[in-house]
């Protein structure tokens, strides 16, 4: 399979102090890395695209660090992540599923704390595209205060024959969490769920 051509990279962080609520002593950090690449299966139906997945990991190992760069550098206080894609209109949805692998392992391998599985979303779009990334706790998919999502999109990507691919981290929960549920000082750590 050939390598990826990158044609552009996004980093969006935010910093979120309060949702109406009493100002948070530490605001939520939220970072998003975005790439876009050429899709190399795009105005075809190729059978066998499963080796692409190989070439992209690289890639999401480079797009997780750099999401830990933004975030401080210190990969200790992530607690939230979730992965995402959007398909260019001559790409079809399986094209985003290849992202699955290399996208939620790249940040695994990153982050010391990370049991559960990465969430994911992707769909077909144009250039200007939204999508919303889920977001759950990195070492337990049951802790409901970092339920989540980051809206991301770019106003040129996906080109037809693009993928825009994203990463996104979090340095905790949402700034005024309470609807209850297991807290993150209750995580047993045994198997990715709580």
């Amino acid at each position: 399979m050939p390598e990826p051509i990158v044609r552009k990279k996004a980093i969006i962080v935010e910093e979120i102090f309060h949702e109406g609520g009493p100002v948070a002593e530490q605001p939520l950090r939220r970072a998003a890395a975005l790439v876009v690449i050429k899709n190399p299966f795009a105005g075809q139906y190729v059978a066998d695209i499963e080796g692409f997945m190989d070439d992209l990991k690289p890639l999401g190992v480079e797009m997780a660090g750099d999401l830990v760069q933004a975030l401080g550098s210190d990969a200790s206080v992530v607690e939230g992540y979730g992965k995402g894609a959007i398909v260019g209109a001559a790409g079809e949805l399986e094209h985003g599923a290849l992202w699955h692998v290399p996208g939620g392992y790249s940040m695994r391998e990153i982050l010391p704390s990370s049991a559960a599985i990465v969430p994911s979303t992707k769909k077909i779009g144009g250039p200007g595209t939204r999508l919303d990334v889920p977001i759950t706790h990195c070492n337990a998919s049951y802790v409901r205060s970092h339920f989540d999502a980051m809206e991301v999109g770019l106003n040129d990507a996906p080109k037809a024959d693009e993928i825009l691919l994203v990463l996104v981290m979090t340095t905790g929960s949402r700034i005024h969490a309470r609807v209850g549920g297991l807290k993150a000082s209750e995580i047993k750590g045994e198997d990715g769920l709580r």
